[in-house]
């Protein structure tokens, strides 16, 4: 006798196309990370069997040896999952291979110092320079390998777009520039019935919903999750406050709970007492670099060395931030302004130093003083806040928090991206603080200095060529193309 199957509220019928493959792209990613690891492990044990383990003073029995390289590879799992270098399918390859090629530097940095230590006194480098040349060759074929199978096996999602505000086409532009992992092909206005929607969204892999009204929202999600339906949500500020909530479990009824003051009284000890051991350590490994800075400044015009400017802080309280000086002398004679990419009062010196994040040094100053932490939101000035909370009544939440020296907006930001989206990221940042997120921001910005990102308006140069290029495969598949006329 055949069982009848439940039909309820949201009995539409189940996408299942894609849900077999989707459950073993995890195994797929994971079985690719260990086989490089794994390689660069071996690699490592080679090098240290043939070239380090018997030059030692007191060589080590077979168990010291296998402690050596379980540290090796506990390194490497580290410093990957900082730089997020063995995200397969998630960066570009250019991404992927600027963060794995950090990795390594950092581990064989380390490793080598750790044979040097061992060993009592400088190790030969020979040996550790060619493994990590050895290992930048295996990452391009490693990286070059897993995406073409992975995009072999996981081709560019299907989407449809549901939305509720011309803003809308920003979000749509931006994620159609990832046009091998995500393919646009149809939008749908909040106007429409639920039925009709509901419809649409069945015809593709994911839906994206970006400012959907809150019960509409509700419906589709719980819809979505019925479905198992992928689901992208541009989060709205009350979204990211729930995130950093905490939950209660003195009822049988779930209950969450926002407290909504900042950091504790034990985070923000935690965090000074990391701040002050940080501050005091890079500032005595960047004094070269700081008065290379200042000799460089002083060559190109002959004006001021430091600048300084009236930024916030924590509860709004006002502060001297501390810069080398970047742009021309009474570069603000017109008044307050943001700087662009491409600003003509950047001195020549100042536009290397602003790419490479070493105008921020003197800033340092500022953490010992107590105005800053190490990560944290970026410093604004009065007026532009001002300015700011006019559209942005919450631009005033990042105070919660002391300003940072850098943060999570300028690690996973770019240069342009626009000031609600900024205020997002800090919050998400707030609400998900520790010291281990601290850490991964420290990394990811040595990531930033040294491999700035691309603009979204360079990114959009590259996008529309890269659209231009597969049009045809796009429209045989009868999806819609975003350029940025269309957006």
């Amino acid at each position: 006798m055949q069982k009848k199957r439940h039909r309820g509220r949201y009995s539409l019928e189940m996408p299942r196309n894609n849900i077999k493959r989707e459950q073993f792209k995890r195994m797929v990613s994971l079985a690719s990370a260990s086989l490089l690891l794994g390689v660069f492990t071996l690699c490592f044990g080679i090098v240290w069997y043939e070239y380090y383990s018997d030059a030692i003073i007191l060589p080590f029995y077979r168990r010291g040896n296998w402690v050596l390289i379980i540290i090796y590879l506990a390194m490497l799992l580290i410093f990957s999952k900082a730089y997020g270098g063995l995200k397969i399918g998630y960066l570009k390859r250019t991404d992927m291979f600027y963060s794995q090629t950090l990795s390594i530097l950092c581990v064989n940095v380390l490793a080598y110092l750790q044979i040097s230590l061992i060993s009592r006194h400088f190790a030969a480098v020979g040996p550790m320079f060619f493994l990590t040349i050895l290992d930048l060759l295996l990452l391009l074929g490693w990286i070059f390998g897993t995406n073409k199978l992975y995009f072999h096996l996981y081709p560019p999602r299907r989407l449809v777009v549901v939305y509720g505000d011309k803003k809308a086409a920003d979000l749509i532009l931006k994620m159609s520039r990832r046009v091998d992992k995500y393919m646009i092909c149809e939008s749908v206005f909040i106007d429409e019935s639920m039925e009709f929607i509901q419809k649409t969204i069945l015809r593709y892999e994911g839906v994206i919903l970006c400012d959907v009204p809150g019960r509409m929202r509700n419906d589709l999600l719980k819809f979505c999750f019925a479905k198992n339906i992928r689901t992208y949500v541009a989060p709205k500020i009350s979204d990211i406050i729930l995130r950093g909530a905490e939950e209660i479990r003195l009822f049988d009824t779930p209950l969450l709970l926002c407290r909504n003051y900042g950091f504790t009284l034990d985070q923000k000890i935690v965090k000074r007492i990391f701040d002050l051991i940080f501050a005091i350590v890079v500032s005595i490994l960047a004094l070269p670099f700081a008065c290379v800075a200042a000799i460089a400044i002083k060559l190109d015009d002959g004006g001021p060395i430091l600048y300084k400017q009236r930024r916030l802080t924590l509860g709004g309280k006002e502060f001297n931030v501390y810069k080398f000086r970047s742009m021309v002398v009474n570069a603000e004679a017109a008044g307050p302004q943001l700087a662009t990419e491409e600003d003509h009062r950047i001195t020549k010196a100042g536009k290397f130093l602003r790419k490479y994040r070493l105008d921020e040094i003197p800033q340092l100053l500022n953490i010992l003083k107590g105005d800053m932490s190490v990560v944290g939101p970026r410093p604004e000035r009065p007026e532009l806040a001002q300015q700011y909370e006019k559209t942005m009544p919450e631009f005033e939440f990042r105070l919660h928090v002391k300003a940072g020296l850098t943060g999570y907006a300028q690690v996973i930001g770019l240069y342009d991206t626009a000031p609600y989206d900024k205020l997002k990221m800090d919050l998400m940042y707030i609400e998900s603080y520790s010291l281990l997120l601290d850490l991964r921001i420290i990394l990811m910005t040595l990531k930033t200095a040294l491999f700035p990102p691309e603009s979204n308006e360079e990114q959009k140069k590259e996008m529309e060529l890269e659209l231009e290029q597969q049009q045809s495969n796009q429209k045989e598949q009868g999806c819609l193309l975003y350029t940025s006329d269309a957006a």
